[in-house]
Formats: C-alpha cells, structure tokens, sequence
C-alpha cells in the first residue's frame, strides 16, 4: 500500500476541488495513484471533480499574429505572473509570433536562431531570450508555438495574454472570430463527435458505467444510461454541438450554417495547460526557519 501524503491529497484536490477528506479516501482506493484517484472522484462526485483541463497551472503568455492567410500562435513560460505582466518578455512573445508566422521554422530550436534584436540584446530570438533572463532574473522558455498555413482564411482571438485562438475558416469573417471567442470561452476538444479520442470516449463510458451501476436499477437500463452520459458528453465538448456563446438557442453549427460559413479546425492554446506548477509549502518553510532559528540560539 503506498503512503499517501499530505502533498498528493494538496494536489489531487487543487485538480479536482473536491473535499480533503474525499481526496484521501480516493487517493487510499487507488493506492496512490492521482490519475486513477481522480477517476474515482469523478463517479462519487460527478463533473464537480473535473476542473483539472481549466485549471492554470503555469505563468506566461500567449500571442498571435496573422497577416492573410498565413499566421501563428506562441507560448512564452515564466516563472512568475509579475514577469508576464513585463513589457519586455510580451514583446519577445509577440515577436516570436511573428517570426513564426513569416519564416516557417520547423521547431523551437529553429525558431530561436532567427534573427531578431530587443532590449540591445541579439542578433537572434535566443539571445534576447537569454539576454531578458539575465536582464530580469528570470527563466523564460519558449513552450510552443504552431504555424497556419493551409491556405485557409484564419481569425484569432486573444484572451488577455492567457488564452488563445486561432480558427481557419471559409466565409464570414465576423462568424469567425466570434467560434474563436467561443472557443475560448467553452474550450471544445475537436469540431465534432467524430472527432473525439477513442480513449476519452472510453473513459467516460467507464465513468459513466461505474455510475450507472450504483443505481440498481436493470441492466438494460444501465446501459441506456451509459450511452445517454456518453452523448451528453460528446455534444458537451465538440464544438459543433455546443450552444453558440452569444445565442444559446443554437448550435455553432447552426450559426456557421446560417452565415454560410465553414470552420475547418482550431487550435486553442491556455497559459500553463499541463504543466505542473510548483507549490510552496509556507507551513513547512516557517517551521524550517523557526527550528534554524532556535539552533542557532
């Protein structure tokens, strides 16, 4: 049986929120594993204890730059939110965007050698990245970035510094921007049903089935209610089949439909997403200066 400590029930219930109590149990059940721990958590307590997709977990930035039909779309990292907030880390993300956009680098390696000037720093992108980290006592890394390029018309759409999007469309331009609003806002995983991982899919379905079957009701029942919840799923997270934003009363799809306008991907970017941050422990860190205090009394 593993132990199970203090800081994983910390951490399983800043991914989920559930109660301390509920996390520990969850936590003993699956002998300390946090994926499975999780699981279990969300057949007790439903969607409640799902929080972790949205959950920002990283300081930084997002930019974006189009210009016709090409464009791109950066993460910049840092270690604090007062860094990102800096003039100068925003203007090497927006710089990094646009770089991308033009030059079309295979990857960050690539995109860090092309030539770009800040802050007296240079003649390269990486080297005014190492340039601000000496500058600001920082580490900043370049996490990601994706190039569009498929001839497509695109629309973007920044949330602050810590969301965002860009959609490749046909049609309407306004359509457009407001899916990339809506995008933001609802944070789909794919256009439509189809489009959904098999192993989400199943995963739901196991949830679902686990949930069902403390219902005692029969079996044939169970099952129907196992491919309601799994519907209800895939409606909830493609975008297609999600209630547009500003008007409820239809689908994005049927707003698309209506203005003649056809989505052909998205591509969503949150500040941090899947990164594990870092959690002071100012309990242990004051007890720590206490007891050095005393031994040196």
């Amino acid at each position: 049986m593993a132990a199970i400590t203090a800081s994983m029930v910390a951490a399983l219930r800043a991914k989920t929120d559930a109660p301390m109590m509920e996390c520990k149990k969850a936590l003993t059940e699956a002998d300390g594993n946090m994926e499975k721990a999780e699981e279990i958590l969300r057949v007790k307590l439903g969607n409640k204890a799902s929080k972790a997709a949205s959950r920002i977990t990283a300081e930084g930035v997002v930019a974006a730059y189009v210009e016709g039909d090409a464009g791109a779309m950066v993460e910049i990292n840092c270690e604090t939110d007062f860094v990102s907030k800096n003039d100068s880390f925003i203007a090497l993300a927006k710089a990094a965007a646009e770089l991308a956009a033009k030059h079309n680098p295979a990857d960050i390696a690539a995109l860090g050698a092309l030539a770009y000037t800040q802050d007296s720093f240079g003649p390269t992108l990486e080297d005014v990245r190492k340039g601000l980290i000496g500058k600001i006592g920082e580490n900043m890394t370049i996490r990601r970035f994706k190039r569009f390029a498929s001839g497509a018309k695109l629309a973007s759409y920044l949330h602050g510094t810590r969301i965002g999007v860009v959609v490749e469309f046909d049609g309407d331009v306004v359509a457009a921007k407001d899916v990339a609003m809506h995008v933001a806002a609802m944070k789909p995983l794919a256009l439509a049903t189809s489009d959904i991982p098999a192993e989400l899919v199943e995963r739901e379905r196991s949830i679902a089935q686990q949930k069902a079957s403390e219902s005692g009701k029969p079996a044939e029942i169970v099952a129907r209610m196992v491919d309601g919840a799994v519907q209800t799923f895939l409606k909830e997270v493609s975008l297609f089949n999600q209630p547009f934003v500003k008007n409820p009363k239809q689908t994005v799809e049927q707003m698309l439909k209506a203005l003649n306008t056809r989505v052909k991907g998205f591509t969503l970017y949150v500040v941090g997403e899947g990164i594990e941050k870092k959690a002071d422990d100012f309990a242990a860190e004051v007890a720590a200066q206490v007891a050095a205090a005393k031994s040196k009394a």
